[in-house]
């Protein structure tokens, strides 16, 4: 996926209300961030499977339970 995050940034600070403060603006940028980031690994593979997700929840709440 290739953004222009120059535009994807302003088009993110014009959609938000105009009495939106410093924090707001940072809050959503590093939400932004994280989600960009989270898109790159999924295309470049780096996942888990959900059944591999479930399968190690599943053992672990046996081994807390216990």
């Amino acid at each position: 996926m290739t953004i222009n995050v120059k535009e994807d940034i302003i088009d993110l600070i014009k959609k938000l209300p105009d009495d939106s403060s410093i924090d707001d603006i940072m809050y959503h940028l590093c939400v932004r961030k994280k989600i960009i980031a989270g898109v790159e690994q999924i295309e470049q593979g780096n996942v888990i499977p959900h059944e591999k997700v479930m399968e190690n929840a599943k053992k672990r709440l046996e081994k807390w339970l216990k």
